[in-house]
């Protein structure tokens, strides 16, 4: 099954790469691919995007788990649908099941700080922009800013997918809309044998 498959290559992919960031690399340490603009740079995430906290700890995984249970059951539901939108789908599944394994397991696994209490790891290094923000816009004008997120491979999923979702899902309940209508069509006209005259 493709969705199967999508979500176990994204999951070994990422555990793959964050098992080498781990064994080889320091936290903290930057190793430059291209230049300044792309690098491998190992950090740790306890929050989610931009490591925003809230709530107790462990709230961020009961959290996630019950997010990625519901994405889960609305895959299965909609599973044979438009193929690219329930690939998409897939990918987030994937993606956020990566980051879960790293916030349930990273404690045990890796920090020894028990269950629910790791921490995402993350690598890719983009600096995507930096310099001093236009004096006409409110609040950062003048001010030096540098955008340089530090995702990994589950992320990657994630951002893929939910763009694959906006772009596909026009064409996903337009395909709904007409399984509905032919259903309809075929149960209000009754079938040769049922209008044909009885001997």
């Amino acid at each position: 099954m493709k969705i199967v498959g999508i979500v176990l290559s994204v999951l070994f992919v990422d555990q793959a790469i964050k098992f080498a960031v781990l064994k080889y690399m320091y936290i903290g340490q930057s190793i430059p691919v291209i230049g300044d603009w792309l690098r491998i740079t190992f950090t740790e995430n306890p929050g989610v995007a931009f490591g925003i906290r809230f709530g107790p700890e462990g709230t961020m995984v009961v959290l996630s788990i019950i997010a990625t249970a519901v994405i889960i059951a609305y895959v299965l539901k909609v599973r044979d649908g438009h193929a690219p939108y329930v690939l998409s789908l897939a990918f987030i599944v994937g993606g956020a099941l990566g980051n879960l394994i790293d916030r349930t397991f990273y404690g045990i696994w890796v920090y020894d700080t028990g269950l629910f209490t790791g921490r995402v790891v993350d690598f890719f290094h983009v600096n995507v922009w930096k310099g001093v923000v236009p004096h006409w816009i409110p609040g950062l004008g003048g001010s030096y800013m540098a955008l340089f997120p530090i995702w990994n491979v589950a992320d990657m999923a994630i951002v893929g997918g939910v763009i694959g979702v906006f772009v596909f899902q026009q064409r996903f309940h337009e395909l709904l809309a007409e399984d509905a209508g032919a259903s309809t069509e075929n149960v209000s006209q009754p079938s040769e044998d049922a209008s044909s005259p009885s001997n």
